[in-house]
């Protein structure tokens, strides 16, 4: 194929890429290949047949990249608060929330001792690297028992809220990081600012104004429905103006705005129907397998039932979406890469020693020596938040050699956890699973 690639040859690899997929999607389960590791392969194969004067460079293209994998994670973030049915003050939370804080705050000081003492960094250009790559991502790790609910099975809702949590949590040492290079695009960061804004505020106001978003959002909707049959339809819209509200205005506050859409997510799921007195749920159509959407969407019993699951849906169709699109720009991104000599003993040393040693710290006294714990450990899926700050680092003034030091270093763990990862899901589920009936047994 010549290496002038036209847009008719774009629109043929992607639909051939999608329909490929679509057909072969058995094939893929008995060869362990998840859908990930086929989009790296495909955006590697695609970046080294187009010329390189028209290939990505995220050097000269990190605005355009950022944009496109925050856009991807607030997508991400708002999927899973809506898969989740347990209540924001639940305990459950409790081993997510050890995991974003603790187990993250952990794999950053390794990979900064990583970074300082094996790399040979300066301590903020490290630390700023174990911020870019602490972050778990939900939605590669969606393979790991994917349907949550309200009674949700304990690896799965883990593994979903620390990836949610952590994309946020790991902000503040992101800027620490930031602050602490030489004419960094944060220098004038100070330490109580950093305290009380960054990792106070911006985490506190981000749930609570992203909580009430969501809440007023569904509610309001689920009134007007029921009571005047009006604001039925556009679903789709709605939940692009969920994540549009919650994330505009945390911005606006110096919130987190990905910890207000994961909370907008959380609150716009559990809203709840209002019947009204008098009537009474309604029973299966006679002669069909069901009511018309307009005749569900405004019964008082039936609203935000019918709301939530047309969100839900569409929801997870762009989650693919953005899933697609940012791993293979990934795979693109890597046969420009600059040749890193330490990936051969940084790669394993982080997916390997680094997560399950800050998994078993972080969530101490919790009996992690257990099958569920070494399945905590494993499946640290790195992917669309590290991709998110490498190209936020980069726009704030990380110099051109750290930036092609992090590029190299970020992208190949992201990959080589995809493939792993990816690789291993399915034995390591059916190994699980088979523990978890013996339990029951």
């Amino acid at each position: 194929m010549d290496s002038d690639m036209t847009s008719a040859h774009w629109y043929l690899l992607l639909g051939s890429l999608l329909v490929a997929l679509v057909l072969s999607r058995g094939l893929l389960a008995r060869l362990l290949l998840s859908s990930a590791t086929i989009y790296l392969i495909f955006g590697f194969i695609v970046s080294l047949i187009v010329r390189h004067g028209n290939s990505l460079n995220p050097m000269h293209h990190a605005e355009l990249l950022g944009r496109i994998a925050e856009v991807a994670l607030l997508i991400s973030l708002f999927t899973v608060g809506l898969r989740m049915g347990v209540p924001i003050l639940d305990r459950r939370w409790f081993v997510p929330l050890r995991l974003a804080v603790f187990s993250m705050a952990i794999t950053v000081g390794l990979i900064t001792a990583i970074g300082v003492w094996g790399l040979q960094l300066p301590v903020g250009a490290a630390i700023l690297l174990g911020g870019i790559l602490a972050p778990t991502d939900p939605v590669l790790a969606s393979g790991v028992q994917t349907e949550r609910g309200q009674d949700p099975d304990r690896l799965g809702f883990n593994l979903a809220g620390e990836g949610a949590l952590n994309d946020a949590t790991s902000f503040p040492l992101v800027t620490l990081g930031l602050a602490m290079l030489p004419k960094g695009g944060l220098a004038h960061l100070s330490v109580w600012h950093w305290m009380i804004w960054d990792v106070f505020w911006s985490s506190g106001a981000g749930i609570v104004l992203g909580a009430l978003i969501g809440a007023v959002v569904g509610h309001v909707v689920v009134y007007l429905r029921t009571r005047h049959e009006q604001a039925v339809g556009l679903d789709e819209f709605l939940a692009l103006g969920v994540i549009g509200m919650a994330y505009g205005v945390a911005q606006l506050c110096d919130a987190s705005g990905f910890l207000a859409v994961f909370a907008a997510g959380l609150a716009f799921q559990r809203v709840q129907d209002l019947p009204r007195r008098g009537t009474v749920p309604l029973g299966a159509a006679s002669g069909a397998v069901g009511h018309e959407y307009e005749t569900l969407a405004t019964h008082s019993h039936h609203a935000s039932e019918v709301m939530g699951d047309a969100v839900r849906n569409f929801n997870a169709q762009l989650e693919h979406l953005a899933e697609l699109t940012v791993v293979i720009i990934i795979g693109a991104l890597l046969p420009g890469a600059a040749p890193v000599g330490a990936l051969w003993w940084f790669i394993p040393t982080v997916l390997l020693l680094v997560r399950p040693a800050a998994v078993a710290s972080g969530a101490l006294g919790m009996a992690t020596i257990t099958r569920t714990g070494a399945m905590m450990a494993w499946f640290g899926i790195r992917g669309i938040g590290s991709m998110f700050y490498l190209m936020y680092a980069i726009n704030h003034g990380l110099s051109d050699s750290l930036s092609r030091l992090f590029v190299a270093l970020t992208l190949g763990v992201i990959s080589a956890s995809i493939v792993l990862h990816g690789a291993s899901v399915r034995p390591m589920m059916r190994w699980y699973d088979r523990s978890l009936s013996g339990l029951r047994r």
